[in-house]
């Protein structure tokens, strides 16, 4: 791994996992995700990671609304637009592809491969819901896989790259970098490589410390030197395992679409709140934060132009 001498706090505004009758504060409309994020790189994020939703909730790949919130976000901030690949169970590939298509992002998410990913258990812990769309779609993913195979990773690669863009490769498991390998030899995905790590979900690698330390390892015997590593944790565990990859010499991921709390028993206002919690764990250690023009230096970005 490529360690961090300054470290990349990417922000996950909102997603398409949790559902607004968990929390007030998950922003929604094209309006709310944009203020969101520009809030969340005010206190120090380099990188937002961008979904899209309709204002009831629903997730949504229309490249408009994805246009409206990074129109906002680009003309009032220098930050690293991230496009999610990923969207939802819900959505078919060429759905999960037509923003990043028509807004060409420096850099964009990839699961590297297909994996039940099951988030069912929110309906177990929602006692009102605030619309009728919400409770089927939690529970649909019981039995809907997320579906994102060999194929569909390079078609992927392959569009995207055309455009300049980059990738942070999501590994929800430790095949996923074995799969990742597989396209660094075929040629289709090039270092320097940003592995986000993901622990916690359903259907892929717990949240266990060792785990976190395994993924770094076997990530080094396969990459040595050609990537950088970041980590993040669904829910509950998500300040300490993005404490944990910085300490290790990684970067760091927070943001309301991993997790709704700021602390036990406090669900955070906003996704700055949380950039703020990471960022001082982060300079306890003794690190230095990137800014966005560092974070594009460190993963070879193109910078923000080429729309």
């Amino acid at each position: 791994m490529r360690k961090a001498e300054k470290v990349i706090i990417t922000t996950a505004v909102t997603g398409s996992v949790h559902v607004p009758s968990q929390s007030p504060h998950l922003p929604l409309s094209a309006a709310e995700v944009a203020e969101s994020a520009l809030g969340a790189v005010e206190a120090g994020s380099a990188v937002v990671h961008l979904h899209a939703r309709l204002p009831d909730g629903r997730p949504t790949a229309d490249p408009a609304v994805f246009e409206e919130i990074i129109d906002t976000v680009t003309a009032r901030s220098d930050a690293v637009v991230n496009i999610t690949t990923g969207g939802s169970t819900a959505m078919t590939m060429d759905e999960r592809l037509a923003a990043a298509k028509r807004i060409r992002p420096e850099l964009a998410s990839l699961n590297m491969g297909s994996m039940n990913f099951v988030y069912a258990g929110i309906a177990d812990r929602v006692a009102s819901w605030r619309h009728d769309w919400e409770k089927s779609y939690v529970l649909n993913t019981y039995s809907t896989p997320f579906v994102n195979t060999f194929a569909s990773i390079e078609h992927t690669l392959r569009t995207l790259g055309e455009f300049g863009t980059r990738f942070e490769y999501e590994c929800y498991d430790i095949g996923h970098l074995y799969s990742l390998a597989h396209f660094v030899d075929a040629g289709l995905a090039e270092p320097p490589l940003l592995i986000q790590g993901v622990f916690g979900v359903l259907g892929g690698i717990g949240a266990d410390h060792s785990n976190l330390e395994h993924m770094v390892n076997i990530a080094d015997k396969l990459f040595g030197e050609d990537y950088s590593f970041s980590a993040f944790a669904a829910g509950r565990d998500q300040f300490r395992f993005g404490t944990h990859s910085a300490w290790l010499g990684g970067h760091v991921r927070v943001g309301l679409e991993d997790g709704l709390w700021l602390g036990r028993g406090r669900l955070a206002e906003s996704n700055a709140q949380q950039v703020e919690k990471i960022r001082a764990a982060v300079e306890d250690l003794g690190k230095r934060i990137a800014t966005p023009n560092e974070a594009r230096e460190i993963l070879a970005l193109r910078g923000a132009t080429g729309r």
